[in-house]
């Protein structure tokens, strides 16, 4: 798809961004929600609060389209570092590479996150997203404008500053989009394994960032649990939240 307008690829995108959101929100919705597998019956959650996540995902649908189509027009002038020939740098470079720039985001949120949430910016910068107390899988892409377009900068920036063959990044915006959704399910309407289980001390799930809705100054990361356990923003009791019938209560 090369040699083609601005104007064309970014209602191409925004055309792919916004069926993958309804495929992937909406599939875990219908599964865990409105047809839940783990037998659990509870109240879906109100049409207002999934319109609102809905209409600025759309939003965000543009900011991230726009993105996406000056990043292949800049590399369809040969400007960025990505490149097609997979064995350019060896096949051990594709898996390390998107193992980097995991790391790189998850930094990147972090502090960016963490930044939103200063009394001065929150309102203008995240206070749409977190209209939800109780998330859903449609609250994964509901970005306000100016934190869309903040996310985006790191990548259209990765792109100029870190060779990256298309099937890594693809990877990685894929696990970018499926990770989103996962956290964004209530953690009730899950299996309690999770959060008990070893990889919950390393990498955030669904109980890790439910608390963060509940609860505003802890669990800022993205994939892991680095940042926050290293300055002391991750509640290291999480994990007793959650399978204990009375301990929830702590966080409404």
């Amino acid at each position: 798809m090369t040699g083609h307008s601005f104007q064309y690829y970014g209602i191409i995108f925004f055309a792919i961004i916004l069926v993958r959101y309804f495929l992937v929100a909406g599939g875990l919705y219908l599964c865990f929600y409105a047809t839940p597998l783990t037998g659990q019956a509870r109240p879906l959650p109100r049409w207002p609060g999934i319109r609102h996540d809905i209409l600025l995902s759309i939003g965000s649908a543009v900011i991230f389209a726009l993105a996406s189509a000056l990043i292949l027009c800049a590399y369809n002038r040969g400007q960025t570092l990505l490149y097609e020939d997979p064995g350019r740098y060896g096949s051990w470079y594709l898996g390390l590479s998107y193992g980097v720039v995991l790391v790189l985001q998850d930094t990147y949120f972090y502090f960016t996150h963490r930044l939103f949430h200063h009394p001065r910016l929150f309102r203008w910068l995240h206070q749409g997203h977190h209209r939800s107390h109780h998330p859903t899988p449609w609250t994964s892409f509901a970005f306000d404008p100016m934190e869309a377009m903040v996310q985006c900068l790191f990548l259209v920036a990765i792109v100029f500053l870190l060779p990256l063959h298309l099937i890594p990044l693809l990877a990685v915006l894929a696990t970018m989009t499926v990770w989103a959704v996962l956290n964004h399910l209530e953690p009730e309407r899950l299996p309690l394994s999770f959060p008990h289980h070893w990889l919950g001390r390393w990498v955030i799930g669904p109980a890790h960032h439910a608390i963060h809705h509940r609860r505003y100054k802890t669990h800022y990361g993205l994939y892991f649990t680095f940042w926050d356990r290293l300055l002391n923003t991750q509640d290291e009791h999480y994990r007793q939240y959650f399978g204990d019938p009375v301990e929830p209560q702590i966080l409404e």
